[in-house]
């Protein structure tokens, strides 16, 4: 029986050094990882020992730190993306409900300042109120149609106004988006009227044009067809006068008398006088030629 039970105890003692080996290795293992601080990309770690923030921080990758003394926060400077509901008053005392969205980052230099005077809620303690301000000024120096026809110009100026709000905390605007506007609806119904009455104007000024375009294209056509008829009526007239000059040029009394006697019926006319004959046929002329 008794040596039963040294056989049984040896088994034992062995199982509790292996197990004591294993904790050893396990408490080890531990202290290691707690000496090491891991950054991942796009961030910036902040060390803080013993609640105290340090100012230098780590650049992204594999670091070193003190175990159970040393910290390591987090601070992403990737771009980040606001969105927020936005009111304001246009400059006509129209009430402006908008819908914005801003991405930023934080600075690389600024992570440990914005955690330690801010903290991880910088978004809303810094980044919001800005943002609401940011808004109502600009707002106010446009009309509410003015904040509609000129969107980009007023997102730029609000992005400027922002950016000198927010600088100095280490956070930095990379883009600034008014994704929507909302008026009242008496308003609304008032832009729509305005647009359909601006429409007919445009319409009717439309339809004038093309009426005094056609009125002007017929007053031309008309005087061109009264050019040619002219100029057709000029040209006959023309060829005529020269017709009339060369025949008068052609005419002599001999030629005159020669036809008078080709187509006379050898009757003599019942009334005559030799002070005006009806055909002189020159024969005192014609004696004289033959003797």
């Amino acid at each position: 029986m008794i040596n039963s039970n040294i056989v049984d105890l040896k088994p034992n003692k062995k199982t509790g050094k292996i197990i004591a080996i294993i904790v050893a290795v396990i408490i080890v293992l531990i202290g290691i990882l707690t000496t090491l601080a891991i950054v991942p990309a796009g961030s910036t770690g902040v060390i803080v020992t013993f609640g105290k923030v340090s100012k230098n921080t780590l650049s992204e990758g594999l670091h070193l730190k003190v175990p159970f003394a040393q910290e390591l926060v987090v601070i992403s400077n990737k771009i980040q993306v606001y969105e927020a509901d936005a009111s304001a008053v246009s400059k006509d005392l129209q009430t402006v409900n908008s819908k914005i969205a801003v991405n930023f980052r934080v600075r690389n230099d600024a992570s440990a300042s914005i955690y330690k005077n801010i903290g991880p809620d910088y978004q809303t303690v810094i980044l919001m109120p800005a943002v609401q301000e940011s808004m109502k000024a600009v707002s106010a120096k446009y009309t509410a149609e003015q904040l509609i026809t000129e969107r980009n110009k007023v997102g730029n100026e609000i992005k400027d106004q922002l950016e000198a709000k927010v600088a100095d905390y280490g956070i930095q605007i990379e883009k600034f988006n008014i994704v929507n506007f909302d008026f009242s609806m008496e308003f609304n119904n008032a832009i729509e009227a305005k647009q359909v009455a601006e429409q007919n104007l445009l319409k009717t000024k439309t339809e004038q044009q093309q009426a005094i375009v056609v009125a002007e294209a017929e007053a031309k056509k008309k005087v061109i067809a009264a050019e040619a008829d002219a100029k057709a009526i000029q040209t006959k007239a023309d060829a005529q006068a020269k017709a009339n000059k060369e025949l008068a040029q052609s005419l002599n009394d001999k030629l005159i008398n020669y036809q008078a006697i080709e187509k006379w019926d050898g009757i003599l006319p019942k009334v005559a006088s030799s002070a005006n004959p009806l055909v002189s046929l020159d024969l005192n002329d014609s004696k004289t030629e033959t003797n």
